[in-house]
């Protein structure tokens, strides 16, 4: 070992007691006690003995702290080996993942973690098991999630340009309205309720698969909602048929639920009973029609699949009076939680401004 080095001028014993007092890692206490006894006149030797540790490590605390100060004498983590991808191959694994597998070239419709190895392989001549290839993804963001089903004709441009289009379309109809009405955005669905229903996915012990009763009978009841996610409000019907005069019923009870004074832009798909020119709409409000095939513009969608997963999925429903009254339960929950309809239904692009 060489010559001992001197320990940096700007710190002193007291301080370095000082600090060992209010550190909450040992480790670093410590430490800094065994360098305040060198600084306090103290021998090397002495250093190691209250530091239990050997001269030469002394001297490593002694170079740590030099450099860095007391945040030199905390433990950090090791570096890790090497990581075998570079931010290039990141980059191409990330986007071979989002665009999905094509099955006549890769011969698989999703994407494994055995399939990622072999691509790695192929890509880059490198070699990696599946654990590795799944830290990889994680730390990219990914994680496995269920598909959202997807028209197979739908036109995403169309959905865009919806989109884009709003705020114009909003200005439109604002337009022909008295000058300072308020102008409320609405969205309405209908959801089939049935005796054939859903199981949903539930905790259940590694290793068994949990079950649900499942009816197979095929007595149904229609939710006509809608909901005004901005204002945390809704308005819901239940009924036995979805045609154009549950529809009529249904702007009824939308047009009720609109605020005094204000219009409601009721955005709906371009199902039947919705465009028919037999439908009275309301004064109080204007449709607005989805583009085809776009369900994922409408977030009623989604209070649909809440409703489902939280209190109508896993049922057996005696008859449609039960059904009903199941429905209208759920729907009157729904309405009576407004932080709810807001956290589901309000949609940025929408909402803006």
């Amino acid at each position: 070992m060489g010559s001992a080095i001197l320990l940096r001028d700007d710190f002193d014993g007291r301080a370095l007691r000082q600090l060992a007092r209010q550190t909450k890692d040992a480790n670093q206490a410590r430490r800094l006690l065994a360098l305040a006894e060198i600084y306090d006149g103290g021998s090397r030797s002495d250093a190691a003995r209250i530091g239990s540790v050997t001269l030469q490590i002394v001297r490593d605390w002694v170079l740590r702290f030099n450099a860095r100060g007391p945040d030199g004498l905390v433990n950090g983590k090791a570096p890790g080996g090497r990581a075998k991808l570079n931010v290039a191959q990141r980059h191409a694994l990330a986007k071979i993942v989002e665009s999905g597998p094509i099955p006549a070239i890769h011969g698989v419709v999703r994407w494994r973690r055995k399939d990622l190895v072999r691509w790695i392989f192929q890509e880059f001549r490198i070699a990696m098991d599946e654990t590795t290839v799944g830290r990889e993804l994680k730390a990219l963001g990914f994680a496995k999630l269920s598909a959202r089903p997807r028209h197979y004709a739908q036109n995403e441009l169309e959905a865009e340009a919806f989109k884009k289009n709003f705020p114009a379309a909003l200005a439109e109809i604002r337009g022909r309205l008295p000058r300072g009405t308020d102008l409320e955005l609405w969205w309405a669905d209908e959801a089939r309720i049935g005796q054939k229903n859903k199981i949903t996915r539930r905790w259940a012990r590694r290793g068994t698969r949990p079950s649900a009763p499942l009816d197979q009978r095929t007595m149904w009841a229609y939710i006509f909602g809608a909901v005004c996610p901005r204002k945390g409000k809704g308005a819901g019907l239940v009924l036995p048929y979805c045609d154009t005069e549950a529809m009529q019923q249904h702007l009824a009870e939308i047009s009720q639920a609109v605020d005094d004074g204000a219009h409601a832009v009721l955005i709906l798909d371009q199902a039947g009973w919705h465009v028919t020119p037999k439908l009275k709409v309301p004064d109080n409000i204007t449709l607005m029609f989805l583009p085809p095939r776009s369900p994922e513009l409408n977030p009623v969608e989604n209070v649909w699949q809440f409703l489902r997963d939280n209190w109508l999925s896993n049922r057996i429903f005696k008859d449609y009076d039960d059904i009903v009254a199941h429905c209208c339960a759920a729907w009157n929950k729904l309405v009576d939680q407004p932080w709810k309809i807001m956290s589901i239904g309000l949609r940025e692009w929408a909402h803006r401004s």
